[in-house]
């Protein structure tokens, strides 16, 4: 918004960037956030080696967040590592996610004639373009269903579990009888995003998410926005069915349009479900990981009798965010049942001995009020995914329904270069 020339207050009533997507530091605060008695023992190491996210994601190499963060050049501020692999559950197992074609022809995951016609499906893939009708091969993308494209290169179910879940990044089954592209796009993003690094997809920022909403913070002050940490926020209010302030400590800051988590306005939000976190310290790297310092486990729901996925998130000392020869595991899923904690057990067995594991179970919220009379636009939660997919994809909708029109990369491209222009021609 500041970058579009918005005069922008930020307002936060925490202490520290990022709400609930914050990364918490030191350690000592974890364990007060979680209500635990006593302090972390000495074997956890110094508090301040510590940066815990609250909510655990990654993102794509070559996904909608890395594409916002380097044409707004807030990459200038971050560091990022590559996640050294993406691992999925079958039969109480894990296996490394096979991507390429040599991956594939070697994994263990599928046999002989299976990885034949795999190879054959993401070659497809790979030559699948949705403007050009000659890379379709019969497949009408707007029509035919996802669980036809996997009949048509005879693909078994176990294929399709690992491809729907640990390749196009699904929660749920839904998307097998719905129009095939948009699942194509998905895997063809995650083969594209692993092609640039070549170990996984996924990429970490060193010390934590919580220094992303810091480093757009950075950019939105280079174009005059304004940031206040601490700041209570007593009254939103609103004149004739429309926003126009905000009260904190007895004044006002005036505004036309404002921009706000569900938290702030819980009587324009809905109910939409539950996610349950749990976060686990480890003294040791996942068992079947290769030693890996940091990977992704996706445990696809009908491995486990579900209806959505869990999903295991691992760090480690490698990002700056634990103690020397520690480790940080995130499970979290959907809730389906009243007892979360038995739901996540097949991905907290995989972690076994856990030092000390931190239990949420968050609700999720969605806007019933989108804004258009009010000017009132809210996020929706976190979910439960492991990327920043879908937060981007929510991010853009809040933009269009701002600004009446779509969110364009290529516009941040060029406003950034009025601003830096001059001083990249010296």
């Amino acid at each position: 918004m500041s970058v579009n020339g918005k005069k922008v207050l930020h307002m936060d009533r925490n202490s520290y960037y990022g709400g609930e997507s914050a990364s918490i530091t030191p350690l000592e605060d974890l364990y007060k956030r979680f209500n635990l008695p006593g302090t972390p023992p000495e074997s956890m190491g110094r508090g301040r080696d510590w940066n815990v996210d609250l909510i655990p994601k990654f993102l794509m190499a070559n996904g909608q967040l890395v594409k916002m963060l380097l044409y707004t050049e807030v990459t200038r501020y971050l560091d990022f590592k590559v996640i050294e692999g993406s691992f999925v559950y079958k039969g109480g197992k894990i296996y490394k996610v096979p991507s390429t074609e040599a991956e594939a022809l070697a994994s263990s995951l599928m046999g002989l004639f299976e990885k034949r016609r795999f190879r054959k499906f993401l070659v497809y893939v790979a030559n699948f373009d949705e403007n050009d009708a000659r890379t379709f091969e019969g497949v009408d993308p707007k029509k035919t269903t996802m669980r036809d494209v996997y009949k048509k290169f005879d693909l078994g179910q176990d294929v399709i579990d690992f491809t729907g879940h640990a390749l196009a990044l699904y929660r749920t089954d839904d998307y097998l009888d719905q129009p095939c592209q948009e699942t194509i796009n998905r895997i063809k993003l995650y083969s594209e995003s692993l092609a640039r690094y070549g170990k996984s997809p996924y990429l970490y920022p060193l010390y934590g998410l919580g220094e992303l909403p810091q480093g757009f913070a950075r950019l939105s002050a280079i174009y005059g926005g304004t940031y206040m940490l601490n700041k209570p926020i007593e009254e939103i209010v609103i004149e004739n069915g429309k926003v126009v302030g905000v009260k904190s400590e007895g004044e006002v800051a005036r505004c036309k349009q404002l921009i706000c988590d569900p938290s702030y306005v819980s009587d324009r939000v809905t109910k939409v479900g539950q996610v349950i976190r749990v976060i686990c310290i480890l003294s040791h790297p996942i068992k079947n990981t290769n030693d890996a310092n940091s990977c992704q486990i996706i445990i696809p729901q009908n491995q486990v009798n579900r209806k959505s996925d869990i999903y295991v998130c691992m760090i480690s000392s490698a990002h700056n965010v634990a103690a020397q020869g520690k480790y940080i595991a995130i499970a979290s899923t959907t809730v389906e049942t009243a007892d979360p904690e038995k739901e996540i057990k097949p991905a907290l067995d995989l972690l076994e001995p856990i030092e000390q594991k931190f239990v949420s179970i968050s609700d999720l919220f969605a806007p019933t009020d989108l804004g258009t009379e009010s000017q009132i636009f809210i996020s929706r939660t976190y979910d439960a995914t492991t990327h920043f997919e879908t937060t981007c994809d929510d991010i853009k909708d809040i933009y269009k329904r701002m600004m009446g029109s779509e969110f364009d990369f290529e516009e941040m491209k060029r406003k950034k270069n009025d601003i830096y222009g001059e001083e990249e021609q010296q």
